[in-house]
């Protein structure tokens, strides 16, 4: 059965990590809502490339326009089945938001699935929903993961962790675990 799902973006959003999971969850026929505080449905928000060249951390690149296709002021968190929060950039700031905070508190409350992936933890913590949960992050979040109560899971780039309905993994290369382990959390079959 098509869920309708809420995804929360802002400006400096990771490309893949928005892109990819938008496009994906479409594709198998759930309805995703991608929302930004600020900002109504056919504006657009810019995301950035996080690549990993060798540096001590990523590097980030100018990536593409993304455009919103839901309006954030209209939004009802109860009318949605789960929650994607990418990372990149945004959830530092959206994390200020007291509508947004809200909003992720109430997915964690109802017990509705929560995906998020790399910075988008940070998110969850401010929200106060890890606490308890074993949850994976961009590393230089571990922090913020445990300082909100979470044991931070220190997993390969390319996997993913499910702690009830909270689906959590690194970065964009683990998109096949996120995003099936996610799919399976919403009772999404796909046979092939």
């Amino acid at each position: 059965m098509a869920k309708k799902i809420l995804m929360l973006v802002g400006d400096f959003v990771e490309d893949y990590e928005t892109m990819v999971p938008f496009q994906a969850l479409t594709m198998v026929g759930h309805l995703v809502h991608a929302a930004c505080p600020d900002k109504k449905a056919g504006d657009w928000v810019m995301t950035a490339v996080h690549d990993f060249d060798g540096y001590q951390t990523y590097s980030e690149k100018p990536g593409h326009r993304f455009a919103l296709n839901a309006s954030f002021d209209e939004i009802d968190p109860e009318d949605y089945d789960a929650l994607v929060v990418p990372g990149g950039r945004s959830p530092e700031y959206l994390r200020m938001n007291p509508k947004v905070i809200a909003c992720v508190q109430h997915f964690a409350k109802a017990g509705k699935p929560i995906a998020s992936i790399c910075h988008g933890p940070q998110l969850l913590a401010a929200a106060g929903v890890l606490r308890g949960k074993r949850v994976s992050a961009y590393p230089a979040c571990a922090a913020e993961v445990e300082l909100a109560g979470g044991s931070y899971a220190s997993i390969e780039v390319n996997q993913a962790v499910t702690d009830g309905q909270l689906v959590t993994a690194p970065a964009w290369p683990a998109h096949p675990a996120w995003l099936a382990q996610f799919l399976a959390v919403l009772g999404t079959r796909i046979e092939v």
